[in-house]
């Protein structure tokens, strides 16, 4: 048995935050019916397809495990069918823009009228406030959340990461929230809203930040670069290049092969308990006793010439080779991985981190599996649904209508060209 095995998602999400989100309920084994528009569908379906005619990466990878239902809610009988829907399913997930639903007819009330055990869950830009009824999009989020201005170099403009943190974060987040409000309503008996803005997201992720501007009041940022540079702190959190965000100083290094290879580096973290292990692997044993090196303290003021002295050994050695050493050492590294490396590595195509889907238009491609594994409900990935693919399933055993029922409902389902065309 499925973890979530029981449960029926209403799917009215689009683009990327609120498919992060169904998809995650997918795969723990909620049924989730995706609505789309006939014709036409989620907008992703045709943004940057690969193959013609042939629904994009964007859209199927983040819409596995799911089922398509057309309906075009405007249609009198297309919203008798959402009715019908919203009476039989535990949860309504929808990240339009702010009033959408509302002005469909579909308020939070009536929503609680058609099925008062529903769980309501939204996804928008930012929360009650100056900006609430704007529209937002992955790097306006991380803008707004913090994580721009935190990221890059202290002499360069901000920067935001290649991590979806803004839509596919606050996927994560919401799912989280709807999971949490299933749990109370086994004791409760009611539903409830569940509301995620992804600027609340992005902020809750760089909560380091935050925490940062307040010790600021008391001092420089000790483990940031700009203090081993001399550099006079402002007011506010400076770009820290790839400096940690705790306490364990770190810093990307060139590794054998840099010059052709844009990935041949490695994250070192200079960890204090191992601190004589990394003097001896680079041959400074020293300055495990140097009054200048023994101590964190001591080291602080000192750590972009400490980083470059190592970066001259990490320079002999292949960033495998250099992970191999430290990791008999227990120094924490990393290598700088590649998406090419990532999609060929075995060890996690064999824990389903990465899966490889056939699908009947597009062929075998590679995905991105369930992240977080449960003992006793393994995800399995399958293929997202092609557009309409289920609605007659959905209308006849999920809605009990019959088959002359659903001929009249067939107006609703489907685009008027293809009516007109038979």
């Amino acid at each position: 048995m499925k973890a979530l095995e029981g449960i029926r998602v209403l799917d009215f999400t689009h683009v990327q935050s609120g498919p992060t989100c169904t998809q995650l309920l997918a795969w723990f084994g909620a049924d989730v019916i995706k609505v789309e528009r006939p014709g036409t569908g989620d907008i992703t379906r045709n943004q940057l397809q690969d193959i013609p005619n042939v629904d994009s990466l964007y859209f199927t990878m983040l819409n596995h495990n799911k089922r398509s239902i057309t309906l075009d809610t405007k249609h009198p009988k297309g919203k008798e069918v959402l009715e019908r829907l919203i009476k039989v399913c535990d949860v309504l997930v929808e990240n339009f823009a702010p009033g959408v639903l509302d002005r469909m007819g579909f308020s939070w009330e009536r929503i609680q009228e058609l099925n008062p055990r529903m769980i309501y869950a939204s996804i928008k830009g930012f929360g009650p406030g100056p900006y609430e009824d704007c529209k937002v999009y992955e790097n306006i989020a991380q803008c707004t959340g913090g994580a721009a201005s935190t990221t890059g170099f202290d002499d360069g403009p901000p920067l935001v990461t290649g991590a979806q943190i803004g839509d596919s974060g606050t996927g994560l987040h919401l799912a989280l929230g709807i999971v949490t409000a299933l749990f109370q309503r086994t004791r409760t008996g009611r539903g409830q809203r569940v509301t995620c803005a992804m600027q609340d997201g992005v902020l809750n992720l760089c909560r380091v930040k935050l925490r940062d501007q307040q010790r600021l009041a008391h001092g420089p940022l000790t483990e940031y670069p700009q203090y081993s540079e001399g550099k006079p702190f402002g007011d506010t959190v400076p770009r820290s290049g790839n400096a940690s965000g705790g306490g364990q100083p770190g810093w990307i290094l060139k590794c054998k092969g840099w010059e052709t290879d844009p990935n041949a580096y490695i994250y070192f973290i200079a960890q204090a308990p191992v601190w004589d292990k990394i003097c001896d692997v680079i041959g400074e044993p020293e300055w495990k006793t140097h009054p200048d090196y023994a101590t964190p303290k001591a080291r602080l003021p000192r750590l972009k010439q400490i980083f470059e002295r190592i970066e001259q050994w990490t320079m002999t050695k292949t960033k495998f080779e250099v992970m191999e050493t430290l990791n008999k050492y227990d120094i924490p590294c990393g290598p700088i991985l590649s998406m090419k490396e990532l999609a060929e590595d075995q060890s996690l195509r064999a824990t389903g981190t990465i899966v490889e889907v056939d699908h009947p238009t597009r062929g075998k491609y590679l995905t991105v599996g369930n992240p977080i594994k449960l003992s006793d409900s393994p995800a399995e990935v399958r293929r997202s649904p092609l557009l309409g693919e289920h609605t007659e399933e959905i209308l006849r055993d999920v809605l009990g209508y019959t088959d002359e029922e659903i001929a009249e409902i067939r107006p609703a389902t489907e685009p008027p060209q293809r009516q007109a065309a038979e």
